[in-house]
């Protein structure tokens, strides 16, 4: 067997859809650690304390677009050249053609530079990484989604996914929690508010304080804000993503209102680098956040070592 085909069978290994992702120039030295470079096409300041921006790419090479095949809860590697690379949910949805979004929260060199980038500069990708929500388990189930803070970045990739003309009908009742400490810390407003408006969705926004007099939704924290408004476990599935107390606070609520463990799926955030299950950074035992996760059910959480 060549050295070649060696290299290949262990990318499709340890990095399914590796094979599929390669842009042209990858194919020839089939490395999955190579980026697809892409241009910012735009970038939107989310937050008040401006630490939240979404950058909207645009492949170089159009036929890199159709390999970089994703689904809602994956993510993938933002690499600036000289400086390293940053592991971050993908924002968009699939049913979103020509290009991905991604939000990114300035806390390290890499995130701070991108932040001081301007719209036509280039950068690279590297996935789409890891697994994804459940989807196939997920068809003809209520979905209750429940986000807090930066963490709402898949979320809104599969609300935007689910909510699809081509998809709407594969679902039942959908029934999001989402909060934020304040109101200028909410993601995506303008599409918050556009969901609010729908009947075939369920918002409940919620900060944990504000003195806003015009600010007209729900003030507690996400585990409260759950409890209070009791979404159904009958025949649903529940997801959450958010900060580890959020996470903590909020599972024996969940549990409290019937939602058994093999139907709570969480994504879990940890420290990675190769994205590939390769370097041993992120794993919980014998799993890898990177390449079994980052999405988990909370009976699989179960089985492993409380390391995370």
């Amino acid at each position: 067997m060549s050295a070649a085909v060696v290299r290949k069978t262990s990318a499709e290994r340890l990095c399914p859809g590796a094979e599929r992702s390669r842009s042209p120039w990858r194919k020839e030295v089939d490395n999955p650690y190579l980026p697809y470079p892409v241009r910012i096409e735009s970038i939107v300041t989310e937050t008040e304390d401006r630490n939240l921006k979404t950058f909207k790419f645009v492949f170089l090479d159009p036929e890199d677009e159709k390999k970089f095949d994703f689904m809602p809860g994956q993510f993938a590697e933002l690499s600036v050249a000289g400086l390293g690379e940053i592991p971050i949910g993908i924002a968009s949805s699939p049913t979103e053609k020509g290009f991905l979004k991604f939000t990114v929260n300035k806390v390290g060199k890499v995130t701070t530079h991108m932040h001081n980038m301007r719209a036509g500069e280039v950068m690279g990708v590297r996935g789409p990484l890891g697994n994804w929500y459940p989807w196939e388990l997920l068809e003809g189930k209520n979905v209750v989604i429940i986000g807090g803070g930066f963490a709402f970045t898949t979320l809104r990739s599969s609300i935007v996914y689910m909510l699809d003309p081509a998809n709407r009908p594969r679902f039942g009742d959908i029934t999001v929690v989402y909060g934020a400490r304040s109101p200028g810390l909410l993601l995506y407003k303008d599409e918050l508010a556009a969901w609010e408006q729908r009947d075939d969705i369920r918002m409940h926004i919620t900060v944990d304080a504000t003195s806003d007099p015009d600010w007209r939704y729900n003030v507690g924290f996400v585990p409260a804000v759950t409890k209070q408004k009791a979404p159904s476990s009958d025949n649903a599935y529940a997801i959450i993503c958010g900060p580890p107390i959020m996470i903590k606070f909020t599972l024996p609520v969940l549990t409290e209102l019937g939602f058994p463990p093999d139907r709570i799926i969480s994504s879990l955030e940890m420290r990675m680098k190769c994205g590939i299950g390769i370097c041993g950074r992120c794993n919980i035992g014998t799993e890898y956040v990177c390449k079994d996760g980052p999405v988990f059910s909370l009976e699989k959480l179960a089985q492993l070592p409380n390391e995370y």
